[in-house]
């Protein structure tokens, strides 16, 4: 099996937390671009969060962001977006203000808050990006090319429930998805990291099943499901190892770059 195409994610996967992408893993991306493989991006992260990791490796190909929801080239050439609707982003801004959940969305890639604290000087920390605090009027008025919504929970013992609420109330208007234990992401239906997979795979004339995918959270099982082969972080969660076809080392010791050599490169 030869890979054309390699899909990452980013966080907990090539990033150690809040830390540049480490030597061992930008050498294994270049390896891997220089014997013909296209090494992607498939995060969650906005655009310009995405960027710099892109850069850091010396990529210039189609990265996927927004959990597939905009696919754009290093060289800002858009390949595909979908938006949230606009009324579906002013209802859950207010089902959110109700119950005084914390709100964050990414509107045209840029980022706002319903309230600037904790949590969002600690996301504007690990994504090394800014953020405008708007509150959640402001918000009802910043709803076109509404990429993703995201919700941060107190304590991840309440977020399945705080998902079960919104499940009741929007049910397929929106997709929800994890990426942390305590993140609540939206995105439009039918979008995911699978769906911007299958979709970039047929835009390079490239088989999914030339493909391979790594990952380590909850809103990496559809990419690593739909993928021709896929790989578990050794830290990643049980129910991710429990569907890939391999587990490589931790992100902490560049099991990333373990499975590059191993998988795509087959040098080990």
């Amino acid at each position: 099996m030869t890979i054309k195409l390699l899909a990452t994610d980013l966080d907990g996967t090539l990033l150690r937390g809040g830390q540049p992408v480490s030597a061992g893993n930008i050498a294994a991306a270049q390896a891997a671009a220089k014997a013909g493989t296209i090494v992607t991006i498939a995060t969650g992260r906005m655009y310009r969060a995405a960027m710099p990791v892109a850069e850091a490796l010396g990529l210039d190909v189609p990265i996927i962001t927004y959990n597939g929801a905009l696919i754009k080239s290093t060289s800002g050439k858009v390949y595909y977006e979908q938006y949230l609707d606009e009324d579906i982003c002013r209802r859950i801004t207010d089902f959110a203000a109700a119950r005084g959940w914390y709100l964050q969305t990414y509107s045209g890639d840029e980022l706002y808050y319903s309230d600037y604290g904790e949590f969002s000087k600690r996301y504007e920390h690990s994504q090394k990006v800014t953020g405008k605090n708007i509150g959640y009027a402001g918000m009802r008025e910043k709803v076109s090319q509404m990429y993703k919504m995201l919700i941060i929970t107190p304590d991840p013992a309440v977020t399945q429930d705080w998902m079960a609420e919104l499940e009741a109330e929007f049910g397929d208007s929106v997709t929800l998805t994890q990426s942390s234990k305590d993140f609540i992401e939206i995105i439009s239906p039918g979008v995911s990291k699978a769906s911007a997979l299958v979709r970039l795979a047929e835009m390079l004339d490239i088989d999914i099943s030339e493909t391979m995918a790594i990952g380590d959270a909850a809103n990496d099982l559809p990419m690593l499901k739909a993928a021709g082969f896929s790989v578990a972080m050794g830290n990643g969660t049980e129910e991710v190892k429990a569907v890939t076809d391999a587990v490589t080392g931790n992100c902490d010791d560049d099991g990333w770059a373990q499975a590059v050599y191993k998988y795509v490169l087959k040098t080990e």
